[in-house]
């Protein structure tokens, strides 16, 4: 077979690896595994460990980046042009933004690479006076708890909230009192932990094995056996080489006669896997190779028959590969066909693209944190002080997007010189490694002189909404991430002056129109009546992923949503004297889906058991169910035009200004914010006013909504538990109403997975203590909001706090039923109901056609697509 010429990696990595490869023709002598072959349809291949990367690889070379919000580094802002690929440009503001929060930074680089002794916090004191008896002996160590040992309020898990499992804090209590954790190791540190840096991570770090490694690294790093001091510079040139290289739009009549081959890599994680098998079909072809790494922490969904990914899961390995954890969605998607790319990489087969930061290098240093010390543990990326950057070396850095020939990645593998291997220790303790690494060995290289600048991609940057960092809560750092592309967009694709074959980013959750957009122009419209090209769908559970992986709430919900589609079905379907069409629901859901239809969220698709009450056989269902419409504009209207929507939900996404919670499943823990949208208009101030379903007024305050403002969110800080039941947030201006929104904090049947006990209901579902969710009390402006106060409607609450069993479903049901529509039924097999519709044949069915992201068989010109 000829030789592999490039490689194109995409990486996304949010945590350890579980990697594969698809070979396209599974030819004997190749290192990779699977079968793609014309003429096929593809069948999914066996797994390859992480261990094997490199031999799986070293016959081919590299395009790059994670399919991920990353924390990157940037540019500061030049002239705009509507062509820019610049993967790593900052705002002229970008200096304000703080990266303090965890400790403060020395100001001057000294030897030693701990902080500056500044006056110890009292965080910092009651850490070290449990630490100075144990470091003389006693034989307790300084790092972390064992698993009997208690948790602090602040770092339990909060299964009960919507967030599940990975809830930062325990939302029973307010704030704890400032005391530390109580620190042990199961090895004494071997020497004082004095670094500032170091001992936040160490008070914050969860389990005793993660702190262990901080003060392990810590101590390395302090004793200088950590990072290396100087590093030999191979690259003959003087200064920085970069070649410029053109696109010309005829160039694929041109092909050589020995074409390149490109193996893509893809690091994915999330659940996108429609989204990704979409973006495959759109790359493949049947001479290139793909090597796909599937997530540990954030897996895709379990695969079914034919599907893309195969599930298995492996332990994070650190390395120069190794990424900062990061929340991401998107995908990649192609700009410009396989010939033109093949055509490109052929005529400049000796070429590296990576695309630099554009600015000088003691900025980049410092707004990278290359001067910093890193270590990942706990999904975190832990900042543990200062380090030196390595003497006698260019350091270099931009875009973790790339494409590398096959010669600098072998010099990368297989080289043992001082260049390569200290680069790999350096980089092994960095925030965000495949931001510099290959642009800093290539510079020093031998190879140096192959540098372009440029990774021949758009990326579609907004300063103002991309620069939030959103991400504090599992990287102690801040950084920029680009905006996914919407319609308004599309002009930029055709508009670009310097050779471009890929963008970013893209998300089908929130809009999938752009990609259909795309993918047309690219490779023409599917035929008139393809059914699913407006409708898109992902999947949030599947029964593999066992329903641990659920919180509370949503699994309370879940279970509700099916239980409504039974009672839809015996309404719409059921026949008197017969019992065909009547069910009684078994078990755990068995999936469920986000469904979207022209790009509007549709509701929840929950797959689930049941039996059939006429024959007693198990069947499987599909129910579809919608929320109902909740915000509502004051009747009379009143003269205030700027207000155009409003919204509660949780994970607010401020980047693109949605809430990640779809359907805003709420539970009593949960902390909900308000969001509302504005139209243009002149400054003003509204009230916001939220009442629970008692009608106490939980919170009030002020928002001055300035001319240009859009979007305006707030989460107020509410005691908990909330009450359960429908709750209603208003807007007045000048005290007259707006407009208001409803939410439902739901009632929770379940407690960490199991049936909630009766000595819990009354816990979560009582409200908080005395009804005080703030505070100050609010009681004298229920008469001016004519919301009165009933007994007998607290004598209600106090009744439903205390259910459990069938009248605690049963008041579930009530609320959710009131808040959401059961819109259709349907079967996923045989079924005794005459009248059931099958899946398959319905529109809106996870189990529906979907051609756009069904793979098929590879085509007589080796595509897919």
């Amino acid at each position: 077979a000829p030789r592999l010429t490039w490689l194109i990696l995409c990486l996304a990595v949010e945590d350890g690896p579980s990697a594969w490869a698809l070979h396209p023709h599974g030819r004997p002598g190749g290192r990779t595994v699977g079968n793609l072959g014309s003429g096929a349809s593809p069948t999914w291949p066996a797994l390859q460990g992480p261990d094997t990367l490199a031999q799986s690889l070293s016959h081919v070379p590299l395009l790059s980046r994670p399919l991920q919000d990353g924390y990157l580094s940037h540019r500061p802002k030049e002239k705009v042009r509507t062509d820019s690929n610049n993967e790593n440009s900052v705002p002229k503001d970008f200096e304000n933004v703080d990266n303090s929060n965890f400790a403060p930074r020395t100001q001057k680089q000294k030897n030693q690479p701990e902080l500056a002794k500044k006056p110890p916090s009292r965080q910092k004191e009651l850490l070290r006076r449990k630490a100075e008896p144990q470091e003389r002996g006693k034989g307790h160590s300084l790092l972390g708890r064992g698993p009997s040992d208690a948790v602090p309020p602040g770092e339990s898990t909060a299964a009960n909230s919507s967030r599940g499992k990975a809830a930062p804090r325990q939302p029973h209590a307010r704030k704890s009192g400032g005391s530390s954790p109580e620190s042990k190791y199961d090895q004494p540190p071997k020497c004082e932990i004095s670094g500032k840096e170091a001992i936040s991570a160490l008070s914050r770090s969860k389990s005793k094995h993660c702190r262990q490694q901080i003060g392990e690294t810590y101590c390395r790093h302090k004793l200088g056996l950590l990072m290396p001091e100087r590093v030999t510079r191979f690259c003959p040139l003087e200064g920085k080489a970069n070649k410029n290289v053109q696109w010309d739009e005829d160039s694929v009549e041109y092909m050589p006669a020995n074409p390149v081959r490109i193996a893509f890599v893809l690091v994915v994680h999330g659940r996108a896997s429609r989204q990704l098998q979409r973006m495959f079909k759109a790359i493949y072809h049947k001479d290139h190779f793909y090597y796909i790494h599937v997530d540990k922490v954030r897996v895709l969904p379990s695969p079914q028959e034919g599907s893309l990914v195969s599930m298995t899961q492996g332990a994070g390995t650190p390395g120069p590969c190794g990424l900062a954890r990061t929340l991401t969605f998107f995908l990649v998607c192609f700009h410009r066909t396989n010939d033109q790319l093949v055509a490109f990489l052929s005529r400049y087969r000796d070429m590296n693209f990576l695309k630099s930061h554009g600015r000088d290098n003691a900025r980049f240093i410092r707004k990278q944190g290359l001067d910093r010390l890193f270590l990942e543990c706990d999904a975190h990326m832990w900042r543990l002080g200062d380090r030196r950057i390595p003497e006698g070396i260019a350091v270099d850095g931009g875009s973790d997007w790339f494409l590398l020939n096959r010669k600098f990645v072998e010099y990368v593998t297989f080289s043992t010189d001082d260049l390569v291997t200290k680069m790999k220790q350096f980089y092994s303790y960095t925030l965000l490694p495949a931001e510099s690494f290959f642009h800093t060995v290539l510079e020093n290289s031998p190879h140096c002189d192959t540098m372009v600048d440029n990774n021949l991609r758009i990326t579609n940057w907004n300063r103002k909404l991309g620069c939030k960092c959103q991400y504090k809560h599992i990287v102690d750092w801040c950084g920029c991430s680009p905006n996914d592309f919407k319609p308004q967009d599309f002009h930029r694709f055709q508009q670009t002056a310097r050779p471009t074959f890929f963008a970013r980013k893209f998300e089908a959750v929130v809009n999938q129109e752009i990609i259909g957009q795309l993918d047309y122009y690219l490779y023409g419209n599917y035929p008139a009546g393809t059914p699913g090209l407006r409708s898109y769908w992902e999947n949030v559970y599947d029964e593999p992923d066992g329903v641990q992986s659920l919180s509370d709430v949503a699994l309370t919900l879940y279970h509700s949503f099916a239980r409504l589609g039974l009672r839809r079905a015996e309404a719409s379907l059921h026949t008197d004297g017969e019992n065909s069409c009547r069910y009684y629901p078994m078990g755990h859901p068995a999936s469920v889906h986000l469904y979207f239809l022209a790009d509007r969220f549709q509701g929840f698709l929950v797959k689930h058991h049941a039996t059939n009450l006429a024959v007693s056989k198990l069947e499987t269902l599909e129910t579809w169910v919608m929320p109902k419409k909740v915000f509502k504009v004051a009747s009379p209207p009143s003269d205030f035009g700027r207000l155009q929507f409003s919204e509660v939900g949780t994970d607010w996404d401020a980047k693109e200004r949605l809430f990640r919670n779809f359907g805003g499943l709420l539970g009593p823990l949960d902390e909900p914010v308000g969001m509302q949208k504005w139209g243009k208009g002149p400054n003003v101030t509204v009230t916001v006013v939220w009442v629970d379903p008692v009608n106490i007024i939980a919170a009030t305050y002020d928002i001055l909504i300035e001319s240009t403002a859009e979007f305006t969110h707030y989460k107020p800080p509410l005691n908990l538990p909330l009450r359960p039941g429908v709750w209603t947030v208003k807007i007045l201006h000048h005290w007259v109403p707006v407009a208001e929104t409803r939410f439902l904090v739901a009632p929770l049947t379940f407690s960490n997975r199991q049936p909630i006990k009766p000595e819990e209901t009354l816990k979560l579902h009582n409200g908080p203590p005395r009804s005080a969710y703030m505070e100050q009390s609010f009681q004298s402006l229920n008469p001016v909001l004519s919301l009165p106060i009933s007994p007998a409607q607290v004598e209600q609450a106090g009744r439903n706090a205390a259910a459990t069993g069938t009248a605690l479903e049963g008041w579930l049901d009530s609320l959710v039923g009131s808040m959401w529509a059961a819109m259709d039924v349907c079967s996923t097999g045989p079924t005794a109901c005459p009248v059931m519709q099958s899946c398959s044949h319905t529109a809106w069915s996870s189990l529906s056609p979907d051609p756009k992201s069904e793979l098929g068989a590879v085509k007589p010109d080796g595509r897919l697509r």
